[in-house]
């Protein structure tokens, strides 16, 4: 057998949205980072952008076990002195619930030059409403068979 490799012609995106309402943070941003890389098509290469892009609604009502709440932090730094920034899982998803799915998305692929490629096709949302109705996206669910631990 031939080991055939995925040209820019084979590959085609589609688009699906996701309801985040009380799903679980990890396994939403799993389930997202594989659909973003196109590891749930037949023709998957860890090498080639072979993804598809995702719309996640309602961004602010998703749900965490344990304590993480306040237990979870997001630091940053400034890169002056005293520059540390600390944040907690709480007070993001009171301000930016948007930044919290594409933080743990972006943390759950692969740190190489792809990346940006990945994260351009996630659009993140907290309302139920969208603008991207003409390229009729379609349930995640028909995916989510793939996976099973969601």
């Amino acid at each position: 057998m031939k080991t055939v490799d995925a040209r820019k012609l084979d590959i085609k995106r589609e688009w699906y949205v996701v309801d985040a309402t009380g799903k679980n943070l990890g396994r939403l941003a799993t389930l997202i980072a594989n659909i973003l890389r196109g590891k749930h098509k037949p023709y998957f290469q860890p090498d080639v952008d072979v993804g598809d892009f995702v719309i996640v609604l309602n961004a602010d009502k998703i749900s965490v076990t344990g304590n993480k709440l306040t237990a979870k932090e997001y630091k940053w730094h400034t890169n002056r002195p005293g520059g540390l920034n600390v944040r907690t899982l709480q007070w993001m998803l009171e301000n930016k619930p948007e930044e919290v799915i594409r933080l743990a998305v972006e943390r759950m692929l692969p740190k190489n030059k792809l990346q940006k490629r990945f994260m351009k096709r996630l659009k993140v949302y907290t309302g139920s409403e969208h603008k991207h109705h003409a390229q009729n996206p379609k349930d995640i669910n028909e995916v989510v068979k793939l996976f099973k631990n969601f």
